[in-house]
């Protein structure tokens, strides 16, 4: 009998759903996040998340191959398309044939894998250089629009360049803002988000940026495609330099100036990122 499994969306519930598959001898014809369930003919078995089970999982991979285990978060992270039939099927044949799979990179089951976290890891790097901070209220304060899960690969590098800094980066694709304070972070699902209007110094910032950006540019050598392949165009909508008059205009503040911002939480990590790794996205539905 054909089924599927019904997850909550996040890295430890998908690994609980191969523990499953394992406990009850069956191969699920589709495994979906229960936020994003399709209708189905197939019979449903809503997988709970048990986070023994899924640490058995984790344990196991990472014995096989560390390799095989950044494969499989980094994977989790990714917009493939049925992404977590295309890691339990890794997975399925990874624990079947051992580390040596990953030798063969050209199989079904690796190939596809590969080339999602490459386009991950790609993405990553980009943003690394094409992220915009405005200062508000104290708190550096970002938006950016990826195709796949990239803060908790930002996360360290933004950690690291930000050192001693109050800030915030918000993913508006997958309604979630990484959040760092007195050396502390967190990556926690946000539904919603409105940057602030700038005091009068931080639109004096960005005009300047804007100057500084038109400044350099070398009219003769204006060459929009090479621009483009350089700097996608999917990029402009949160970068500085694209934004229209209104970005740069001072908004009306409140009495007293802007006040100390939004405050990080207490550094508790969400659902599924170890501390040290952040491996994962929090618990809310891609």
């Amino acid at each position: 009998m054909e089924i599927l499994y019904s997850y909550d969306g996040s890295l430890p519930g998908f690994l609980c759903c191969v523990f499953d598959s394992y406990l009850y001898h069956e191969t699920p014809a589709d495994i979906q996040s229960a936020g994003a369930l399709e209708p189905t003919l197939f019979s449903v078995r809503e997988v709970v998340t048990d986070e023994g089970h899924a640490q058995r999982v984790k344990t196991k991979l990472a014995e096989l191959s560390p390799r095989a285990w950044e494969l499989v978060w980094k994977g989790f992270l990714t917009c493939a398309d049925q992404r977590e039939m295309m890691l339990y099927r890794f997975i399925r044949r990874l624990l079947r044939e051992g580390p040596s799979l990953l030798r063969r990179l050209t199989a079904d089951e690796v190939l596809p894998l590969t080339k999602a976290v490459q386009h991950l890891e790609s993405e990553a790097h980009l943003l690394k250089g094409f992220v915009r901070f405005s200062d508000l209220g104290g708190v550096l304060t970002g938006e950016i629009r990826p195709k796949n899960r990239v803060l908790p690969l930002l996360r360290p590098h933004f950690c690291a360049r930000c050192q001693g800094e109050r800030f915030l980066l918000y993913d508006r694709s997958h309604h979630e803002v990484l959040l760092s304070q007195d050396g502390k972070w967190c990556i926690s699902p946000l539904e919603e988000f409105t940057m602030a209007a700038p005091d009068e110094t931080e639109a004096n910032f960005r005009r300047l940026w804007k100057r500084f950006y038109d400044t350099i540019a070398i009219e003769e050598r204006y060459n929009p495609k090479t621009r483009r392949t350089h700097m996608p165009m999917r990029y402009w909508e949160t970068m500085t330099e694209f934004q229209d008059a209104s970005f740069f205009t001072p908004g009306p503040q409140t009495p007293g100036g802007a006040g100390p911002g939004p405050a990080a939480p207490d550094g508790i990590p969400a659902p599924g990122i170890p501390t040290e790794s952040g491996p994962s996205g929090p618990g809310s539905a891609p």
